[in-house]
């Protein structure tokens, strides 16, 4: 058990955890954009609104959402914690820092651009989680008994410009964070091989710009429509 312990909150454990939790945020991200992508079907919200009711009521999703929040609790505390581990371990300070072959900016401001996400997260569930669930002059769906997620999402990203301008800034920020973070995630729990790695890189490349491309359209199509 003291083994156990030791491993789980030394520099590699945390390293694996932070690692474990990015990757199932991400595939959970896949999905989410899976299902937001029913905002653009012909249909004045209805498939969007069935979607976001089934998961705001159904108990698999509660268990779910359990799971998510505590991959997102460790995955923030286990960036936090490296952040002030690598802090700890250095010599001195450097009045300015040279980059080299094996650095970028991405991977040198990760700490800040997760920053920028978690306060984008914050207003984000704001916006949408908790005022779908307690704002009370919402309309119900089109024959329906339940809220009206689809005029929400039209109604803030159409009349509210400020957070559309903030969603897609937080794209940019989040498509350097997965950029760097799919493929450290991998190098930490040892998924490389000289034949594969290539292609892993360019499947971590394309969901750096992907997931945030398909995103970045919902608040660029209310806008506009």
């Amino acid at each position: 058990m003291n083994w156990f312990k030791e491993t789980l909150f030394s520099t590699v454990g945390q390293k694996i955890i932070m690692s474990i939790t990015g990757l199932f945020l991400i595939s959970f991200l896949l999905v989410h954009l899976t299902g937001n992508l029913m905002l653009f079907n012909d249909d004045n919200g209805a498939a969007f609104n069935t979607y976001a009711h089934f998961m705001s009521t159904a108990k698999i999703v509660r268990i779910a959402e359990i799971i998510l929040v505590l991959a997102f609790v460790l995955h923030i505390y286990t960036a936090w914690r490296l952040t002030q581990l690598n802090r700890q371990t250095r010599s001195k300070n450097y009045i300015c820092n040279s980059p080299n072959s094996n650095s970028s900016w991405t991977s040198h401001n990760m700490g800040f651009a997760g920053t920028i996400l978690l306060i984008f997260l914050v207003i984000h569930l704001h916006n949408f989680w908790f005022r779908y669930k307690f704002q009370v002059d919402i309309p119900l769906a089109a024959g329906t008994d339940y809220q009206d997620m689809y005029w929400l999402v039209h109604e803030i990203f159409t009349k509210e410009w400020w957070f559309s301008i903030v969603y897609l800034v937080a794209m940019i920020f989040f498509g350097f964070h997965l950029a760097h973070g799919f493929e450290s995630a991998l190098q930490t729990l040892g998924i490389h091989h000289y034949k594969y790695t290539p292609l892993l890189k360019k499947i971590g490349l394309l969901l750096a710009i992907a997931i945030p491309a398909g995103f970045a359209t919902m608040p660029i199509y209310f806008f506009f429509q």
